[in-house]
This record gives C-alpha cells, structure tokens and sequence, in this order.
C-alpha cells in the first residue's frame, strides 16, 4: 500500500478519531435547544460539508435561527472542544502507524471538514501534533468534500504530487474527495458509516477495519 507514497492525508472525524458520536449529540442538543425540525436526509446532506458550509446549511433549512454563520460555528465549537480534548479517542493502531510512516520520512498531512482549532486542541490533547506536517481544513478551500480541494492543498502543502498521495477516508463523500484529487484512498471502518460499506468498497482502493491490518498485511485490496 505505501509503495511509491511520498505522503499520507488523513480525513480527521471516524477516520482517524472516533468522533461522530460527538456530531451526532451535538446535532441533538441544537435541534432540541432551538426547538427545530430536521428533514428526514438531514445528515446524508450534510455529509463532506465544511464546518462553515454545514453552518450555511443550518441556516437554509432553520431560517428561523437568530444566528450568523460565525455565531452557529463558535456556539458548535463551544459544546464540542471539552468531548474532544477530553473523550475523543484515537482509533486501535493510529499512532504506530504514524510513527511508522515518520520513521519511513513519508510526509503526514490532514484534510478535515472540522474546524482548525478544534482540531489542533485535540492534537495537542493527545500529544500528536508533531507527528503531522500540515492540516488543512475545507474551510481553507473554496469547496468541501467531494470537491478534490481540500486533499490538493495539502499536498501541495506537503510537496508532493497527487498521484504520490495516499488518502484514508471514512465516508463515500470523503473518499470521492481523494479521487477526484486523483490520490488512492483507502477507506476506513467506522460504526458511523457501516450502513454505506458497499458504496465505500466501490470508491475506495483499499479497506481497513484497523489502522494494524496495513502493519500484519491484512487490509483489502479493492
């Protein structure tokens, strides 16, 4: 899987981490807060948005929040950044792996929907910020997922071509992402995304249940 890579981009939510229980209650918490009424492909739409597109997006469908986008982010951040530094785990075999491709001098990046600072907290939460040379949010970008924007700046942050990148993504609209960027991917096990396995088999170049089946040889080539 790592021949020929000279950089590995990482998705952050159910890729790296799991996180989208905490989306999830936080989604729960606002909708129940502000008394609104979601439509039924509510997550499904929202998935590979940026942090400011998903804000966008509340504020299509809930016109009657008295809220900015900014306002709607910042009041996201709040109830998520204690989950994050605190609960949020790295998924089994995360952080030998990035060891591993440290070790290897393969340049490490992330390309996330989340927002910077609460990703950098969760680094330097979990005492992995040295462990990446980039991260890059789709904010940053003029399209989230699965527009290819946000894993081409990345690799240029990292230097490397696109067809030099390996991608490892959680979500069909994330893994379109990779491939429209023209990187392989390799999609990722999460209880979150189980229900779109099939779909994500179809996009993908690989699959992994954990980050230890690339070290025992165990992932699937697609």
């Amino acid at each position: 899987m790592l021949e020929h890579t000279k950089a590995v981009i990482f998705d952050l939510d159910g890729t790296l981490v799991d996180s989208m229980w905490v989306w999830t209650a936080i989604d729960e918490d606002y909708i129940r807060k502000y008394h609104l009424n979601p439509p039924e492909d509510f997550h499904e739409a929202m998935e590979g948005m940026s942090y400011t597109e998903t804000a966008q997006y509340f504020l299509k469908i809930f016109p009657e929040l008295p809220h900015t986008v900014e306002e709607i982010k910042k009041e996201w951040y709040d109830m998520s950044v204690d989950k994050y530094t605190k609960e949020v785990t790295l998924k089994p075999g995360v952080k030998e792996f990035l060891e591993m491709l440290k070790e290897k001098e393969i340049r490490t990046g992330i390309a996330t929907s989340n927002d910077r600072k609460l990703v950098e907290e969760f680094l330097k939460a979990r005492q992995i910020t040295h462990l990446f040379d980039t991260i890059c949010t789709s904010c940053e970008v003029n399209k989230g997922k699965p527009a290819p924007d946000v894993y081409l700046k990345a690799a240029g942050q990292l230097g490397a071509e696109p067809s030099a990148c390996l991608v490892f993504e959680d979500v069909p609209m994330g893994i379109l992402a990779g491939k429209n960027a023209g990187m392989r991917v390799c999609a990722v096990d999460d209880w979150f995304s189980r229900p779109q396995d099939a779909k994500k088999r179809e996009l993908a170049d690989y699959f992994i249940h954990s980050y230890e089946d690339i070290t025992n040889q165990t992932y699937e080539v697609l």
